[in-house]
Formats: C-alpha cells, structure tokens, sequence
C-alpha cells in the first residue's frame, strides 16, 4: 500500500469539530432517553398504585363436622369424623 497523504491542520480541525458536535449531540440524546425511561416507569407505577384495594371476604359454615375449613377457593374441606356417626 502506498502511505496516506498528509492531511492538512485546517481539514483535521474541521473534522473533528464536527466529531465533537456529533458526539455532544449523541451524549444529549441517551440523557433524553434515560429521562424519558425513568419518567414512563414512574408513570406506570403512579397509575398502577391507583387501583389497590383490600378485599375481605367473610362467610359462616354451618357443618355437622369438625373441624371444617373453607379454603380461598370456597371449597368445603372437613377434617376429622362426622360427630354423627360416632354413636
């Protein structure tokens, strides 16, 4: 290969002026898009913080049984020997 030819001062300069402005402009644009992701996550936690709510459910269970349980499915589950038939 044949060496490069010597690039003047002035054309040096000038490119790597607009390297520097490039590189300012790329450096302002992942601030942008950081802000921008941390503004939309906090966004959606706000709007999901909004809609918590504490439900409580209460039922009576009248069985011949014991012990009963109702599981959080609302299943009936006995645990033991019907009283009824222990004469």
């Amino acid at each position: 290969m044949d060496n490069p030819e010597n690039v003047s001062y002035i054309v040096y300069e000038s490119a790597q002026a607009r390297s520097d402005k490039r590189f300012k402009y790329m450096w302002i644009t992942i601030i942008f898009l950081i802000v921008l992701l941390v503004g939309t996550n906090a966004g959606w936690i706000y709007y999901e913080s909004q809609f918590v709510e504490t439900v409580t459910v209460s039922q009576d269970v009248d069985t011949q049984t014991s012990p009963a349980y109702v599981n959080g499915t609302g299943e009936l589950t006995v645990y033991g020997e019907d009283k009824a038939n222990n004469n």
